[in-house]
């Protein structure tokens, strides 16, 4: 198929998509759907392709009521058929960097030793560079870019998502137990179906004229 001739489908998608604010608690993502958009968090880019994250897919009706409790009520954390949490790898470490240079040698088959010059421009900047002074506010940024890839292939395949920012970091890293294995949660994505009656499905889609925030230089 012509790439251009599937332009109509995902513009659609996208038009289509929106913050879930109700889900139907009684419509589960079927497994094999839900196996590829794991894997889309797993294939989403990063700066150096250091992947300083974990994502928690949420599944225990328990800690998802301790969710809604530290979420400010929002019923995405207890019906939606599945819960992200998006967590960050805080004050990146070394053994990061050295744990990734041994991912590559491993699937590229090369000498871990011929990495060298490129675990030494990492370290340059994220470990030892200006980066390191904001590492975790760079990590919280590149799990946002997960976060977009996801949703976005969410409403491709028809299932609807809604980002979440508003909960109570503290209490979910604590819920998660995160601190002590040097995580830290930065947002949260609920995913499922809509429910037939949340309003705001019905509502339409409001952006910006393009030309207000495209600029051709």
């Amino acid at each position: 198929m012509n790439p251009t001739e599937r332009i109509p489908q995902i513009d659609e998608a996208l038009e289509w998509r929106y913050a879930t604010k109700s889900f139907d608690a009684e419509r589960q993502i079927d497994p094999a759907t839900w196996d590829f958009l794991e894997r889309s968090l797993v294939l989403t880019p990063s700066s150096y392709g250091l992947q300083p994250w974990k994502f928690f897919i949420v599944g225990d009706p328990a800690i998802r009521a301790k969710f809604r409790e530290n979420g400010w009520g929002q019923s995405q954390f207890t019906d939606a058929s599945h819960v992200i949490v998006f967590a960050i790898v805080t004050d990146l470490p070394q053994s990061h960097v050295d744990k990734y240079a041994e991912r590559i040698a491993e699937v590229r088959g090369v000498p871990v030793e011929s990495l060298s010059p490129l675990m030494k421009m990492i370290e340059s900047d994220v470990i030892k560079g200006p980066r390191r002074a904001i590492v975790n506010e760079w990590a919280a940024r590149q799990a946002y870019i997960a976060l977009g890839q996801f949703m976005g292939l969410a409403a491709v395949l028809g299932i609807d998502t809604c980002p979440i920012e508003g909960f109570d970091p503290a209490a979910f890293d604590e819920i998660l137990g995160l601190k002590a294995r040097g995580l830290a949660s930065v947002v949260c994505c609920a995913a499922g179906y809509r429910s037939p009656s949340d309003k705001y499905a019905d509502y339409a889609k409001v952006r910006f004229a393009p030309e207000d925030v495209i600029e051709h230089i």
